[in-house]
C-alpha cells in the first residue's frame, strides 16, 4: 500500500484530505500534507517532506500530489523523486484524491494512472441552454 503526500500552496492539501476523509468516512492510505507558504524555506520543507516520505513508505513507494506544476510545492516534490521511491502528479484536485483513496491496494504505477484519470474525469462542463 503506497503512502500519500500532498505538497500544496497554503492549507489546500490539508483541506482536500479533510474533505476526502469526510466523504469516505476515513482514509484508507497513510497520508500527510505539507503546507507551502509564500515565506517558506524550500530547503527546510524538502527535509521535512523527505522525512515524511520515509515514514509513509512501507516499501511500495509514495505518491506525491501537488497543486501547480513549476511552483515551489511542485519543485520540492520533484526533488524528492531523486532520493525516494516516489512519483509526483501535479494538478491535484478532489476527484483525483478520491480516486487515489478508493484504490489503496494498487501499485504506485497503477495508482498514478488512476489518479490522472480521476482528475480528468472529474472535470465536467455544464452550461445552461439559452431559450430560442
Amino acid at each position: 500500500m503506497a503512502g500519500l503526500l500532498l505538497i500544496t500552496h497554503g492549507s489546500l492539501g490539508d483541506d482536500m484530505l479533510h474533505a476526502a476523509k469526510g466523504i469516505l468516512s476515513g482514509c484508507p492510505l497513510p497520508a500527510e500534507a505539507i503546507a507551502v507558504d509564500a515565506d517558506c524555506d524550500p530547503d527546510q520543507l524538502l527535509e521535512t517532506a523527505g522525512k515524511l516520505c520515509d515514514s509513509l513508505d512501507d516499501g511500495t513507494g509514495v505518491l506525491i500530489l501537488t497543486d501547480l506544476y513549476g511552483s515551489t510545492p511542485s519543485n520540492i516534490a520533484n526533488r524528492l523523486i531523486e532520493t525516494h521511491n516516489a512519483s509526483v502528479i501535479s494538478g491535484a484536485n478532489l476527484p483525483m484524491l478520491l480516486r487515489v483513496l478508493n484504490y489503496p491496494d494498487m501499485s504506485l504505477e497503477a495508482l498514478c494512472d488512476k489518479a490522472a484519470n480521476g482528475a480528468r474525469d472529474g472535470i465536467v462542463v455544464t452550461t445552461r441552454k439559452q431559450a430560442s
